[in-house]
């Protein structure tokens, strides 16, 4: 009989019942349904709103532990959280691109907006092929026939023709990176409690992990097979 109460009482602390505490025993009676459901909405709204700020205080956290790390035998390492800040940081390391680009683009995070990330990359791109840098992408095969058709012409327009600019497509691709330079890698991290959705974008500044990077990616090239955004199924 106590459990029943206990459970009563967390029912009546929730608003979900209510009491006549005079009556012995304490008799209980249901609120309205949709009063109840209104309810039952804000608390689980504030369960959410409670999950989402330690959520930020943890990623917050980790941005300023990768922060503060100093720099050892040339190595560095930094991050970005949140599908806004991952495509700021992506970007911006795209333009310090001096020598060669290595883009392995996986299918996005719902957050992300295929359109305007897939143009501002594209411009990012062109950029860096004025500065007399080499691109190599590799897209993933689903990608490519998720993309706009003005969008696909624009990267066979804009970049296709290009000689310091090869394109690829692959099955194998799992996840997106860019290798810059040679001695740089950025990761896009997936949400560990939702795989489909990005959590950070982590820089890398190491030649060991950046040559084991670079490994994978030459192999992955090897095995795909050449992307023509104009005859691109849809």
């Amino acid at each position: 009989m106590g459990r029943i109460y206990d459970v009563l009482n967390g029912l009546e602390g929730n608003g979900l019942v209510r009491s006549q505490a005079a009556s012995r025993p304490k008799k209980y009676i249901a609120v309205e349904p949709d009063t109840a459901l209104d309810r039952l909405v804000e608390a689980r709204k504030r369960e959410l709103d409670q999950q989402a700020e330690r959520y930020e205080a943890v990623a917050a956290d980790l941005v300023d532990d990768l922060d503060a790390a100093n720099p050892v035998d040339g190595q560095f390492w930094t991050a970005a959280v949140g599908p806004e800040e991952t495509v700021d940081l992506l970007l911006e390391r795209l333009s310090a691109a001096d020598e060669e680009i290595h883009h392995a683009a996986g299918i996005p995070s719902p957050q992300v907006d295929l359109s305007d990330v897939g143009l501002r990359v594209l411009e990012a791109f062109e950029a860096a092929l004025d500065r007399g840098v080499t691109v190599s992408a590799l897209v993933d095969h689903e990608l490519v026939d998720t993309v706009s058709d003005d969008l696909r012409m624009a990267y066979a327009t804009r970049l296709g023709d290009h000689e310091n600019y090869a394109s690829r497509r692959s099955a194998a691709i799992d996840g997106t990176f860019i290798l810059i330079d040679g001695e740089e890698v950025c990761i896009e991290v997936p949400n560990p409690l939702d795989s489909g959705e990005a959590f950070a974008m982590i820089d890398f500044k190491d030649a060991a992990f950046a040559d084991d990077v670079h490994t994978v990616f030459e192999e992955q090239w090897e095995d795909s097979e050449p992307l023509d955004f104009r005859a691109a199924p849809r």
